[in-house]
């Protein structure tokens, strides 16, 4: 704690290391049970996160014949789809910059496909009634610092060159939006984000899916894909699922095909929320417009209300462990926590003495390209998709959209895209593994501190196309 100073202590000191969007929710709908005995089905889908239940959705409105099954290893939602921060943004590749250096010439199509998905979340939350406090409040992108606003200006010309509708927007001008006295400048897209709980969201999707037929089994962990005659055997410990199709949303846990391992790395992502703001405060800092907020720099925070005006502080830090690991007790970092606390009040000095109540962190499945890739395996029956980098809240559907595409052989738009037929470079083998991602991590921060001036590691890594920046 020596590292900790009192007033940061002070600010911790009603928190509470509890995910604040299961923290005794009434809409968490009762557990189902485990799988036990041998079942068959058309389509069985690992994973009952977002991925997993938009596929189970998606095939069932595609073809309500279709007998569909879902096993999950934990709870619905357990994972990342129900611990994140709730912006639901339609970029399909980890935000346009990165999509715009990997895959330039098919982004016009990669970006009107990721305005259609976002415009078709909202039509199915309408169509069924999805309680999920949806907002769609747009989204500031902030810059910090001077240097970070040349990029922005470059970002908005081309975008809307492409069909968006944004905007660079002075200091004077966000501010007198989100008041701040670090803003220099922002990105302004009014429509291309939304917020949400989202855990009400996997919620919604799993009572929707229940109420189209599908069956779910949780605490059925998969210990197995067998091949058999005209489809695949899915194994659990006391039972298992004969299905014609497989379709694998295990995210950041280990996959089932064991080739697909070696893209994807877990890192931890920590966040905060605050006691509700009284109107004084509510009024210091002039956020009526509950924009979701998120800063330029490499390392960067996100931040967004909550809909009894509470402010969710995140981001920053990507904790990779050794090997790997996913692990209950990664959950929760003291000193990442401290970290968070200071620079939110670095951003809002006006909300000195406010108090944070919930913590928590969670594992983000996250490649080299930072977003999502798709593969198959077992003679094209069981597809997979992986890798969102923790920008997934929308771009899941499309990844389930693009998973059956895959499995019933539809050529569609979608699967002839590069960025769904290329797979990212690989992770090295450990130890390197490991110090690859920190000697990357410490140069992304040098850059940060350096006017975003990239030393010889990271420009050797744009040279062979990895091109990390956050």
């Amino acid at each position: 704690m020596k590292n900790i100073s009192p007033s940061i202590l002070e600010h911790l000191s009603h928190m509470q290391p509890i995910l604040y969007w299961r923290d005794e929710d009434p809409l968490e709908p009762e557990s189902h049970p485990m799988l036990v005995g041998a079942l068959t089905a058309d389509l069985c889908i690992v994973g009952a996160g977002y991925t997993g239940l938009w596929t189970a959705l998606l095939a069932k409105e595609r073809d309500p014949n279709r007998t569909v099954v879902i096993l999950e290893k934990v709870e619905t939602g357990s994972g990342a789809s129900g611990r994140n921060g709730g912006f639901c943004n339609n970029s399909l590749t980890h935000g346009f910059a990165n999509g715009y250096a990997r895959f330039k010439d098919e982004m016009a199509t990669i970006e009107r496909l990721g305005r259609e998905n976002m415009d078709q979340i909202e039509a199915t939350i309408f169509k069924y009634g999805i309680d999920c406090s949806w907002e769609r409040t747009g989204e500031l992108r902030v810059a910090n610092e001077d240097w970070q606003l040349p990029g922005l200006q470059e970002e908005a010309e081309i975008r809307n060159s492409f069909g968006d509708s944004v905007e660079v927007l002075s200091a004077l001008e966000v501010q007198s939006r989100v008041n701040s006295p670090l803003y220099k400048g922002a990105l302004w897209d009014p429509d291309g984000t939304a917020l949400v709980d989202p855990a009400q969201l996997v919620w919604g999707l799993e009572k929707v899916c229940l109420k189209l037929g599908v069956q779910i089994f949780e605490h059925s962990p998969v210990e197995a894909l067998v091949d058999v005659a005209n489809g695949v055997r899915v194994e659990t410990a006391y039972g298992s699922i004969t299905a014609s199709r497989v379709a694998l949303a295990t995210n950041v846990f280990p996959s089932l095909i064991r080739k697909a391992r070696k893209y994807v790395v877990p890192v931890y992502d920590f966040q905060l929320v605050t006691e509700p703001l009284t109107k004084a405060q509510l009024k210091s800092i002039n956020w009526s417009g509950r924009e979701g907020i998120s800063e330029s720099g490499n390392q960067f925070h996100y931040y967004r209300m909550t809909k009894d005006n509470e402010i969710l502080w995140g981001g920053y830090d990507a904790i990779y462990n050794f090997r790997g690991k996913v692990r209950l007790e990664y959950e929760s970092d003291a000193e990442t926590y401290a970290h968070l606390a200071a620079d939110f009040l670095l951003t809002f000095p006006q909300l000195e003495g406010i108090k944070f109540t919930h913590g928590w962190g969670g594992a983000i499945d996250t490649c080299s390209r930072f977003s999502p890739f798709w593969g198959q395996a077992h003679n094209n029956k069981v597809a997979y998709v992986m890798g969102y980098t923790g920008l997934g809240v929308a771009a899941t559907r499309f990844g389930a959209q693009v998973m059956l595409d895959l499995l019933d052989d539809i050529d569609s738009e979608r699967v002839k895209l590069e960025m769904v037929r290329k797979k990212p470079f690989p992770f090295p083998p450990e130890p390197f593994r490991f110090l690859f991602i920190r000697l990357t991590q410490w140069s992304i921060n040098k850059a940060d501190m350096n006017f975003g001036k990239r030393n010889i590691w990271l420009r050797t890594l744009d040279a062979l196309g990895l091109g990390f920046d956050s």
